[in-house]
């Protein structure tokens, strides 16, 4: 019996079948691409199915009573059929006779939609042709309580990609959709933030790297109940599926949800691409598609052949691979300490390249620096040496190369200082080696290198040839009991070690900053337009701001990165080392991630997180709380500060995280004052966690269309933003959506994707991520520290993770009308 467009819909379908339960739903999904076999007939069908009319068959049956959202989907899905442009209409039948998949009229259908209810509706000859029909190259669409049919297949398991848990959140429920996939046709027209009611279904085993997820369902926003999933909580997904196409979604489970335009719009989307009406990537998330290669071998026994201590990693346009080694050198190597010895700290900072073309690595050369006294106390180890590197925006055609450095031969042992420079070099493009005779010294400043820790590093190039430079605030915070970094007191003579103030923040200090210069041919740099200061202030007497400050109140940004499509500055800086907020001195560590759009102050020593005050302290008992910092008037009273003591405000920050988790957030008294009990701890951010933590910023990623190259990542992640931790356990590796419109204010992230299992965690994968960045060949090239500190060793390493998934499906020429997007 069949019910075809136009009919009345108040006829309900029974049939004799055994009813199951949804604790019976269980069994994992098969891995992609794939399906159990089967020795059932198979019905000879066209390849692929269809023909010159576009048509979707609507199969509703159920064990027992038939859903009631079977009306309103068939008049959804009609309706949705001819909507848009003319070469996108399909037209639609409806039947909840089983028949319809043992009969050669089966090939007639571009796709299939199951809005069915559960149990089993087939039976091994029908369930067969629907096999036949998927291999054919056929496309199938499941709503909802469909993936609660046909509870004992697995190969119907795998087609569906997941089953629900025994049991769901109760009722409908109004959430929030995260709509992660912003090309899919599916999903590049809704919201990314979709809020709507449904019936949401919790899962068995989570789908998320076994199918390509386009979005998920956000718990913190309704109730989820036993059985909840977590952050990364699926609702909608798709793969191509044992020769077919295969799209589902958990939404649809109330009669009210066809009304929607959005979802209606969602599952027109899906349509297009089941019936091979439009393209689309349904591989992009899909864990075996990525290739994750170690392209650099452990160094020769006493040697660094092949790596040094790993800190930082950029790409030439011609595809080369440059990586620098901080200064530890192997384990074996000495290390000098003591301050009376003329070569104490002394290391070498290496430059490797890696040549895609060869798939060899070469020793480009060295710089003598100040950065190897290996561990310990933060009064013996040292973190300074070489700690970033950039290639001039003409490197291929200059072979201009710029380094930021501790020279060992600029230090003071007495006085305990050092200069920090960024230097330009030029390296030999014949022989691959740099010219250390070249060197041009663009910017110098001092540092103290009494204590440890937190240098920064990272250097970025804007569209307009700005160099950006990360400077950390060179400062311990075991003196302020791992809280704000403000205690004045400790010094070596005369120089504060403890004291952000005199370094993040303070207006005439190059310490704890994001510098913006713009580097001139002959070697000097002139200051663009736009920064926080211009250095000409006269305030306060005038002489107090440095014109090079772009961002200040930062404290270890190792890490920064420029979306060049939009110039803006994305950064990640590493915490104090409290674990644990105090209702004395405030927010235990944060490690934070800034989307920054202009020049700003972003809080630290003053405040953290979306502004979130420390407490004061000072002389003469720097002990003793004083009263709290008040984020939207900041005020450096330090007698450290050399600088404004009227400072610009802090801004909120995007993304931070503590031991707790992610977005650490407390109820605030009426003078704005965070509560900071760990009772009253709300976070905002639950896909992320930390411990030790270290925050490492990666790039966003923009997909090129043009480029030829077979292991570019694809489309799908185009606009998105990596964000790491050096530490692998539950802390980030994560690619997050930002909302353009609250980014450059402190907007939460609106979307955030585990890159787990594509950059590979554990003792065997990339353990300890130090730096990542896309080349041009689309690939991911990813720094491994190793499992030392302070050296390399044998894991210590660069890999390479592309992309071998193939084109978006159908392929143009199986499209099913040439004239289709």
């Amino acid at each position: 019996m069949s019910r075809r467009p136009g009919a009345r819909y108040g006829w309900v379908a029974a049939m004799a079948a055994t009813a199951v339960t949804a604790a019976l739903l269980g069994g994992a999904p098969a891995v992609a691409g794939t399906a159990p076999e089967s020795s059932a007939p198979r019905l000879d069908l066209p390849s692929p199915p269809g023909g010159e009319h576009v048509r979707v068959l609507v199969f509703h049956a159920s064990a027992g009573a038939e859903p009631p959202t079977v009306d309103a989907g068939i008049a959804a899905i009609e309706k949705i059929g001819q909507q848009g442009p003319v070469a996108e209409h399909f037209t639609i039948e409806a039947t909840g006779d089983a028949s319809v998949f043992t009969k050669p009229r089966l090939g007639t259908f571009h796709a299939v939609v199951f809005l069915t209810g559960g149990g089993d509706v087939l039976d091994p000859d029908q369930e067969a042709g629907l096999e036949s029909y998927m291999k054919a190259g056929g496309g199938f669409l499941g709503i909802h309580d469909a993936a609660r049919t046909e509870p004992y297949s697995d190969w119907f398991t795998g087609l569906i990609g997941a089953r629900p848990a025994a049991t769901a959140p109760a009722g409908t429920q109004r959430a929030t959709v995260e709509v992660g996939d912003r090309t899919n046709p599916a999903t590049k027209d809704l919201p990314v933030q979709w809020k709507r009611p449904d019936r949401w279904l919790n899962w068995a085993a989570n789908p998320s790297g076994a199918v390509h997820t386009v979005a998920r369902v956000r718990e913190s926003s309704y109730q989820p109940g036993a059985g909840a999933n977590g952050w990364d909580h699926p609702v909608s997904w798709c793969r191509d599926y044992d020769g077919g196409r295969s799209f589902y979604t958990g939404m649809g489970g109330t009669a009210a949800s066809f009304q929607e335009a959005d979802f209606r719009t969602h599952l027109r989307g899906a349509l297009l691409w089941t019936t091979r009406l439009a393209r689309a990537d349904c591989q992009s998330t899909i864990t075996a598609n990525y290739r994750a290669q170690r392209v650099t071998s452990p160094n020769q026994p006493g040697q660094s052949d092949q790596i040094g201590e790993p800190h930082g990693l950029v790409t030439a346009k011609d595809g080369r691979v440059f990586y620098i080694g901080r200064g530890g050198g192997d384990a074996s190597a000495p290390v000098v300490t003591d301050w009376n010895d003329p070569g104490v700290g002394k290391g070498e900072g290496t430059v490797h390249l890696w040549d895609p073309k060869t798939e060899k690595v070469t020793l480009a050369g060295s710089v003598t620096v100040f950065g190897n006294k290996g561990g310990g106390d933060e009064l013996v180890k040292n973190e300074e040496g070489l700690l970033g590197i950039e290639l001039d925006p003409d490197f291929v055609s200059n072979g201009w190369i710029y380094l930021h450095y501790t020279p060992h031969s600029r230090i003071d042992r007495d006085a305990r200082m050092a200069e920090r420079r960024v230097s330009r070099f030029t390296l030999n493009q014949k022989t691959n080696k740099l010219d250390l005779s070249s060197e041009k010294v663009l910017l110098a400043w001092p540092v103290q290198i009494h204590s440890c820790c937190h240098a920064g590093g990272g250097m970025a190039w804007d569209s307009r040839n700005n160099l950006y430079i990360a400077t950390g605030d060179n400062n311990s915070s075991q003196f302020s009991e791992g809280y704000s970094g403000n205690n004045p007191a400790p010094n070596y003579k005369g120089v504060s070690f403890a004291d952000a103030r005199r370094t993040a923040g303070n207006t005439h200090n190059l310490n704890g900053k994001i510098l913006r210069i713009h580097p001139e041919q002959d070697g000097t740099y002139t200051l663009p337009e736009g920064n926080l200061f211009t250095g000409k202030e006269t305030d306060e007497g005038g002489g107090k701001t440095r014109g090079e400050i772009y961002v200040m109140g930062v404290r270890n940004p190792s890490r920064i990165s420029v979306d060049k499509k939009t110039d803006t500055l994305y950064a990640g800086w590493v915490g104090p080392d409290a674990g644990t907020p105090s209702t004395t001195w405030g927010p235990a560590k944060y490690d934070t991630f800034a989307v920054i759009t202009h020049a700003s102050n972003r809080g630290w020593p003053f405040c953290m997180g979306n502004k979130q005050p420390y407490r004061d302290r000072n002389l003469p008992d720097p002990a003793k709380p004083l009263g709290w910092y008040d984020c939207d008037h900041l005020k450096n009273e330090s007698p450290n500060n050399d600088g404004l003591v009227d400072i610009p405000p802090a801004e909120a920050n995007n993304i931070w995280y503590s031991p707790q988790g992610g977005g650490p957030d407390y109820p605030r008294d009426a003078n704005g004052i965070p509560s900071y009990q760990l009772s009253e701890q709300k976070l905002l951010l639950p896909w992320l966690k930390g411990g030790g933590q270290a925050a490492m910023d990666g790039p966003v990623y923009r997909f090129d269309a043009d480029s030829a190259s077979e292991d570019k990542w694809p489309a799908y992640w185009d606009g998105k933003w990596f964000v790491g931790d050096f530490y692998d356990g539950d802390q980030p590796r994560h690619a997050v959506v930002m909302d353009p419109k609250t980014a450059g204010s402190g907007g939460l992230p609106a979307h955030a994707e585990s890159l787990d299992k594509i950059v590979p965690v554990g003792t065997d994968g990339i353990r300890n991520l130090m730096g990542w960045t896309f080349g041009p060949d689309g690939a991911l090239y990813v720094l491994d520290y190793g499992r030392g500190f302070f050296t390399s060793d044998p894991k210590s390493a660069l890999w390479r993770i592309s992309y071998q998934g193939g084109e978006p499906t159908p392929l143009p020429q199986q499209l099913a009308r040439k004239a289709a997007r």
